[in-house]
């Protein structure tokens, strides 16, 4: 006499709440999907400055990546899904037109593919929950039943990423509320010291969320001359002027401090790489218009090396770009 046996239960679902961290939300569903439907690579990407970046993976040696390695946004298996080229799951990736046509095999090798979107509380498009395998999957294996788990992760990400941003914008304030007291006497701008705490604060927000961020650096040129030559109050009036049309070029999120003497940095929160070449010239236009002249650098915030790493290039940029401009003021073309 045989002896039914029951079937076995579907794994439980990670337990996403609205309260949890996007980062801690996103561990578990990778730590799931690893578990329960084998990939050589599970990863939480985020889609900014044309790229699509990882900013938390599950990967075996099949694949060389680390976190904040990224590949062109365009190029990859996940814009053709969103695209609604190719489907949200391929147990036979390459034969998909989309996916066997995508550059991104010349990097690497993908015999199976999955991915969901995760979008911003604006419907916009934050980044992918995607996985790739080099071999292909059975076409009745665990893969090809996996894309309403997908969808539905994809959708419990998206709403702890919506909460989070809501706690975030509101922490944020109450931060900026408590900078107030901590600014530069001449020009009212954050100071030194409230510019450290915010590099830090915006570091556990780029950790969490790697919202496009860009930092820059101002040096004025000709502070000494102008002490020099028509004294200190001149010189405080060059420096407010600066700080004046500084302000000016900025948006109201964007973060602007003075570091001391006559140097500025500034954070453009939410800016892309080409966004950050308009605003540059924004700001050396703003300068020109009342009579400072300035030295300029920037460079992106990076989720492999972050701010210390960005603020060094930018730093780099500003005397690169100072050297070019003294070498034309003594040519007589600036």
């Amino acid at each position: 006499m045989t002896q039914d046996v029951a079937p076995c239960p579907p794994p439980a679902m990670p337990v996403l709440t609205p309260d949890m961290d996007f980062d801690a939300a996103s561990h578990l569903v990778l730590q799931y999907l690893e578990a329960h439907v084998p990939m050589a690579l599970w990863a939480v990407t985020r889609v900014e400055n044309e790229r699509q970046t990882f900013i938390q993976l599950n990967a075996t040696d099949a694949y060389a990546v680390q976190r904040g390695g990224s590949v062109t946004w365009q190029d990859s298996y996940c814009y053709q899904m969103v695209s609604g080229l190719g489907p949200t799951v391929a147990p036979d990736a390459q034969s998909v037109p989309a996916y066997a046509a995508s550059t991104f095999n010349d990097t690497f090798t993908v015999g199976a593919y999955a991915g969901s979107p995760i979008h911003e509380p604006s419907g916009s498009v934050f980044g992918v929950l995607c996985g790739v395998d080099p071999t292909r999957k059975s076409l009745d294996g665990e893969l090809s039943q996996a894309a309403p788990l997908l969808a539905l992760l994809g959708q419990l990400l998206s709403m702890v990423l919506a909460a989070d941003r809501t706690r975030d914008e509101s922490a944020y304030a109450v931060f900026e509320a408590t900078l107030a007291a901590e600014t530069d006497a001449l020009t009212g701008l954050f100071n030194l010291r409230a510019w450290q705490r915010i590099l830090a604060e915006e570091q556990e927000r780029f950790d969490r969320f790697a919202d496009p961020t860009v930092a820059v650096v101002l040096d004025l040129d000709l502070l000494k001359t102008v002490n020099d030559t028509q004294g200190h109050e001149a010189g405080d009036r060059y420096i407010q002027l600066a700080a004046s049309a500084l302000s000016g070029s900025v948006k109201d999120r964007d973060v602007v401090a003075r570091l001391g003497g006559d140097e500025f940095a500034v954070l453009l929160r939410g800016c892309t790489e080409a966004e950050a070449v308009h605003v540059v010239d924004r700001i050396y236009a703003a300068l020109a218009d009342v009579g400072v002249a300035g030295s300029i650098g920037w460079a992106p915030i990076s989720v492999l090396r972050g701010f210390p790493d960005a603020l060094a290039q930018a730093d780099a940029a500003m005397y690169a770009a100072k050297a070019v401009r003294r070498e034309a003021r003594l040519a007589g073309s600036v």
